[in-house]
């Protein structure tokens, strides 16, 4: 019985052997016709397909799919630690549960360490850890999104070692082949010396012999997987090579076997080009391969914030060092100075600051006490600390941070799409090509050895892998960068749409201000009592959970004012409040919602408006029907607003503000921050709205907001950035979480976004215009005008160099610096 997939949305599956974009466009046609697969998604700089099923996909078809094509899926393998066990019975009816689950290949159980190890394909740790809870034996991953890392990197450092392996023994070989063909030629005297030594026959039999060892030592991986490609009908960079140079071969052995095959006049040998054409190949890639791990820098420093050991206070009071993997929700951790916080949790003791710079950009250290918040990666400064420990392993912030960005680093860019048409016939019109200019000087000039040359050199200058490598090795180093910045890109698309932003759009509580209003002004009718109307309105707003009505509660508070019981309370988002206070009827609100009452503001209207100026949110209050006071809460702007809204505006960017607050309060505040457009009065589901009316006359716009109450809005705009903290990254709602809260990540988030799209036209442009540019070189249209021939050797070269090019300029992305709002 085959095993059916998990039944999710996504998952991933590692594949190996992926060289081009080729085989991206290959694999991406052969799992999309896999039965319940909706869509496929192949990164080659990842070297993952990323799939998404109707869970009715079984995982051994799509393995049989990716080796049909002729590629690998390599074994994952899970850890997990598993409760109940007393005695081999139990391991081997742990070993027969887990044998059972979908795509799992083999499981190994240790009853001493309490450990199962399982591996196979494209396994779910938490749904192995669920099947052996329902057989009564407890089971928990062991940070299962670690051990999948560590396995692809063991998996990249296996291929570079392999790589650099093959170059050398291909460069070893190769050199006395170039040394004895073109040594002649660049030295004359050689030339002559070794023809009167050694004899031409000979020379030609040991060029056969050693370039045989390099096609079928170090070349032999391009023959396993371009010759079944080929004949498969999906040609890929693999097979360009395989065939030209097995093609050069093919001709140098008839001339050396039975020249009398072949016309007067071309008899030659070519071994030197098919060997060095190996060697350079090979090198290119091994130089590449480094570059591209190079490109995942920023997951890797994440991952190492994480420390191994925590020291834990136990229920005796006795201190104890255990490993991370070890902590439970409420053990209490205790941090000297210095050390790293290991899992998120809540301050229960002390006062230091902390380091949260690896969470949000900002590199002033944070005070913390009693009753606040920490997260795992964090450094503890300056104090001693005991926390209580919250979320472990997968679920800290940290590692909810790795997920994000590892997600979008596996994400295409609509960009993408129009290169995967492009790659997915490029090949093939290669090999077309190759055939043409073949036919062309054969027939057409009668010369049989400039045929084979010139189509060996059309096939191996035209490299795909500079086009596969384009956008998703940008996206790698930018969402990485974007990381250390405090800025986590949900999916990698968003990048691109950030890049098409014409117009900024934000709320303001929680967003351009620091979201906790305090209240400012009370000014009660002349005939009311002042502290009767402040306990009477704070009574009313305790039921309300609005910063505002907490604000006023806050004060009353302080003021030592006791707050009668309230009920019959209600609320009419964006207006105000009604509640029974004492037997007496208490509204607080706006002036619409007091008139809808039946109740004159008028008398307090010019209060209000002069408040309204000094950008303060007046709310009215009424007792019995009768108007009783005027209030004014206010909001304090977050001290890195102006610079970041600046920023925004040196990036050529209009700015508007969607507020609650009356138009006077909302006009008053966007004059001072310099906004360009206000959208006052707007009621929460009004938002989207006026988000489609920005969208009408601007173009693509970004929404700001704090990712709760403004979920539609950000929803519905083309970028929705969430204004988060450092234990709130993962916001639903918006394609950009800002895990700082300031608005600087803004401006940073757009202008990595349009460098990385600048990166990527970069890479297009230098992949596209290298091949449109050399093709033709490469077949020889230049010779009959008196032009150069491109050798076969020196087209290798460049197209290894095509592809190290593309990798080294997005690795530029690493260097990115955000924009400066500060006036000049």
């Amino acid at each position: 019985m085959v095993a059916p997939a998990p039944a999710q949305a996504r998952f991933t599956l590692p594949i190996a052997g992926m060289t081009c974009a080729s085989c991206v466009a290959r694999l991406e046609r052969v799992l999309g016709k896999v039965a319940g697969v909706q869509q496929a998604s192949v990164n080659l700089a990842t070297g993952q397909a990323s799939l998404h099923t109707d869970g009715s996909t079984a995982i051994a078809s799509l393995v049989q799919a990716v080796e049909k094509a002729g590629f690998q899926v390599p074994d994952s393998q899970v850890e997990l630690a598993v409760e109940g066990m007393t005695c081999a019975s139990c391991v081997g009816r742990v070993e027969r549960v887990l044998g059972k689950q979908p795509g799992v290949a083999k499981a190994s159980v240790n009853l001493a360490t309490g450990r199962a190890t399982v591996s196979g394909h494209g396994l779910d740790a938490g749904a192995l850890a669920q099947a052996l809870s329902r057989a009564s034996f407890p089971a928990q991953p062991l940070s299962d999104a670690e051990q999948q890392r560590e396995q692809r990197q063991a998996s990249q450092q296996q291929e570079l070692h392999d790589l650099r392996r093959d170059v050398l023994i291909a460069a070893v070989l190769a050199v006395p082949v170039f040394v004895l063909e073109m040594g002649g030629h660049l030295f004359p005297p050689l030339h002559h010396w070794l023809h009167v030594t050694v004899g031409q026959q000979p020379l030609w039999w040991l060029q056969a012999l050693l370039t045989t060892a390099v096609l079928a030592g170090p070349g032999r991986r391009f023959y396993v997987h371009g010759l079944p490609a080929l004949l498969r009908g999906g040609p890929d960079m693999n097979s360009l090579v395989a065939v030209g140079t097995l093609a050069a071969w093919g001709y140098s052995l008839v001339a050396l076997i039975a020249p009398a095959a072949l016309p007067a006049g071309s008899v030659h040998v070519y071994f030197e080009s098919a060997a060095v054409i190996v060697a350079l190949v090979l090198a290119g890639r091994w130089l590449e391969a480094r570059a591209r791990g190079q490109t995942s820098a920023a997951i890797a420093r994440l991952v190492k914030l994480q420390p191994e050991q925590a020291r834990v206070r136990r229920a005796d009071g006795s201190e104890q060092c255990i490993s991370v993997a070890q902590l439970q929700p409420g053990d209490i951790l205790l941090l000297r100075p210095g050390e790293r916080i290991a899992a998120d949790g809540t301050v229960i003791e002390g006062h230091s600051a902390v380091d949260e710079s690896m969470l949000s950009g900002e590199p002033l250290p944070v005070d913390k006490q009693p009753g606040d918040a920490v997260s795992a990666g964090t450094i503890n400064t300056t104090g001693a600390l005991a926390v209580q420990v919250q979320a472990v392993a997968g679920d800290t912030s940290l590692a909810r941070i790795i997920r994000l960005v590892e997600q979008a680093q596996g994400g295409k860019l609509p960009i993408q799409a129009r290169v995967d048409q492009v790659t997915r016939w490029f090949v093939p019109a290669v090999m077309l090509l190759a055939v043409l200019a073949f036919a062309a000087w054969w027939l057409l000039a009668g010369r049989l050895d400039l045929a084979v040359v010139n189509a060996i050199a059309v096939l191996i200058i035209a490299c795909p892998c500079a086009m596969g490598l384009a956008t998703p090795t940008s996206i790698l180093v930018a969402t990485g960068r974007g990381a250390e910045l405090g800025i986590l890109l949900r999916r990698g698309q968003a990048l691109q749409q950030l890049a098409q932003v014409r117009m900024v759009a934000m709320d303001k509580t929680g967003t351009l201000t620091i979201g906790e209003p305090v209240l400012t002004d009370f000014h009660p009718r002349p005939g009311f009592d002042p502290e009767y109307v402040a306990a009477m309105v704070a009574a009313a707003e305790s039921v309300s959970e609005h910063p505002s009505a907490q604000a006023i509660v806050a004060a009353a508070r302080a003021q030592g004012l006791r707050l009668p019981a309230a009920t019959q309370f209600s609320a009419a988002p964006g207006l105000g409040i009604s509640a029974r206070v004492d037997d007496s009827s208490v509204l607080v609100g706006s002036a619409d919602h007091l008139a809808a009452a039946g109740i004159d503001t008028q008398p307090l209207a010019a209060v209000a408006a002069r408040l309204a100026e000094q950008g303060r949110s007046p709310l009215y209050a009424a007792i019995d029907g009768e108007l009783a006071a005027i209030l004014a809460v206010a909001d304090s702007i977050k001290p890195s607003t102006p610079d970041a809204l600046a920023a925004l505006h040196r990036l050529g960017l209009p700015l508007a503000m969607v507020s609650g607050d009356n138009t006077i309060t909302a006009r008053a505040i966007a004059a001072e921050l310099g906004i360009d457009v206000v959208h006052a009065q707007v009621l929460p589901a009004q938002k989207v709205d006026v988000v489609k009316a920005l969208q009408a006359s601007h173009g693509a716009v970004a929404f700001v907001g704090d990712g709760i109450n403004d979920a539609p809005a950000l929803a519905a705009a083309d970028v929705g950035i969430a204004v988060g903290t450092g234990t709130d990254i993962a916001i639903e709602a918006g394609d950009v979480v800002l895990v700082g809260g300031s608005l600087q990540g803004v401006a940073s988030a757009i202008a990595l976004g349009r460098a990385t799209l600048r990166n990527i036209g970069q890479n297009l442009f230098w992949a596209f215009a290298y091949n449109a540019a050399l093709i033709p070189v490469a077949a020889g249209v230049l010779v009959p005008f008196g032009g150069p021939a491109l050798s076969p050797m020196l087209a290798a070269a460049a197209m290894a160099l095509s592809s190290v090019f593309v990798v080294s300029n997005a690795l530029r992305l690493r260097r990115f610096q955000p924009p400066r709002g500060e006036a000049a």
